[in-house]
């Protein structure tokens, strides 16, 4: 959660047959030719037939090829598409599971992840569709840690029973514990492996993704991204967790504010640059790298620690980020219309399904954060002010949802049928200029 301060080849030339190539078509589909005379209708016919198939069928299969991409072997995937959402729910007046379902499926969002393991979600997500990814949070770790029994447990009671009717794609081992409380540095990396070490003694390594997200803090540097650096006092545990998250094929999540960067620096931050709005970008002295907005910044430098620290090929994915509607008198930058502008051009960017300057094939995928305001959580004003939806269901700013509730909110400046109609054309451009070019 938010934390003030953490950072194919060329086209084939089809041309009309020669004898024996003739000869070969025919003879492969059960006729018999004698030479051109003979078999030189049935020859055309087929390769204008193959060229009609190829004009659509090469391109579709290029576009499915770019939805879809691989990026090495996995055994579990726990992400569809590139757009998730954050369901916290430290509030006493959101709506109850049933409807934020039928919430989530109204706004066709398909990926969740929640804080915690309750029961009334799990039962409530059953037979939906919907990916969920449930937490272990920080509080369990020195127990599971101690005790592989105690994962063991934790698992036959809320996930081994909701399979496969509920779709428990992954599980969050703590949430920004290096960097954070130092006293459960080291029981992470036991509960981490415990809780593995669980879902293989229950068979469902294969289906269930494990990770840990991280905060800003666990980085020494982040500017310029090229040179980040994971911090020496984290390095000793995040080494072990890399090992070991390298291993199994886990991603590594980090959660990613450009609202808490900005807040951090206004004077020397322009926010347009934190908004992907239109601005100058920087030019990363080290690599030559262009960046126009923050948020591409922040994944690359993720990347860039990574690298350093000798995990080149683990992918990068955000788990969370956001833009508070309302904050503390402090906390410039916190307003509907910054928290609107930041998530619609987030959404927009995170349906291109494009990857950062440094890893352009590879897509960043993103959980947003989060589903609605929350009254009763603690810390600055801020913290209750990140939901895309108000506490009724209404939305808190249009960028191309229905809320359960009709809104007076302003509408957005672009509707998501066009940014997905731009989506598909931009996708099948793409796939035709690789097949061609």
């Amino acid at each position: 959660m938010p934390r003030p301060g953490s950072k194919l080849r060329n086209e084939a030339r089809l041309a009309c047959p020669s004898d024996a190539s003739a000869g070969s078509v025919a003879r492969r589909d059960g006729g018999s030719c004698s030479g051109p005379g003979d078999c030189g209708g049935l020859a055309a016919i087929m390769v204008m037939g193959r060229r009609r198939c190829a004009h659509w069928m090469v391109p579709l299969f290029c576009c499915l090829l770019l939805a879809f991409p691989s990026h090495g072997p996995r055994a579990v995937e726990a992400f569809v598409g590139a757009y998730g959402i954050n369901y916290g729910r430290i509030a006493n007046n959101i709506p109850s599971p049933d409807k934020v379902v039928a919430l989530l499926r109204s706004s066709k969002i398909r990926n969740v992840k929640i804080y915690d393991a309750d029961h009334s979600v799990l039962d409530t997500f059953k037979g939906t569709g919907l990916n969920l990814v449930i937490a272990v949070n920080n509080g369990l770790l020195k127990d599971f840690a101690a005790n592989e029994s105690s994962a063991i447990d934790w698992l036959k009671d809320n996930v081994q029973p909701y399979l496969p009717q509920t779709r428990i794609v992954g599980i969050t081992v703590g949430n920004e514990v290096l960097g954070g409380d130092p006293s459960l540095a080291e029981p992470l990396i036991g509960a981490v492996k415990n809780v593995y070490n669980g879902l293989k003694k229950l068979h469902l390594e294969d289906k269930i993704e494990l990770f840990s997200p991280h905060s800003e803090a666990v980085f020494a540097n982040s500017y310029p991204p090229s040179a980040c650096v994971f911090n020496d006092n984290v390095m000793v545990y995040m080494k072990q967790l890399l090992d070991f998250f390298s291993r199994i094929g886990s991603p590594f999540y980090v959660n990613a504010y450009p609202f808490l960067a900005y807040i951090s620096d206004p004077e020397h931050i322009d926010i347009n640059y934190a908004l992907f709005q239109p601005n100058p970008g920087i030019l990363d002295p080290n690599t030559s790298l262009h960046y126009d907005n923050m948020f591409d910044a922040q994944v690359d430098a993720a990347y860039a620690a990574l690298k350093a620290a000798g995990y080149n090929d683990m992918e990068v994915r955000v788990a969370e980020t956001g833009w508070a509607s309302s904050g503390d008198q402090n906390e410039v930058g916190a307003s509907v219309e910054n928290a609107r502008t930041y998530n619609f051009n987030l959404r927009k960017r995170l349906f291109l399904r494009k990857g950062t300057p440094l890893k352009p094939k590879i897509p960043v995928k993103a959980y947003i954060f989060a589903l609605f305001n929350e009254n009763s959580k603690p810390g600055p004003s801020s913290e209750k002010h990140y939901g895309l939806f108000n506490a009724d269901g209404r939305i808190s700013y249009d960028i191309g949802y229905s809320g359960l509730l009709p809104s007076s909110a302003p509408s957005s400046l672009l509707s998501m049928k066009k940014m997905r109609a731009g989506d598909w054309i931009v996708h099948c451009l793409a796939a035709v200029f690789y097949f061609f070019f």
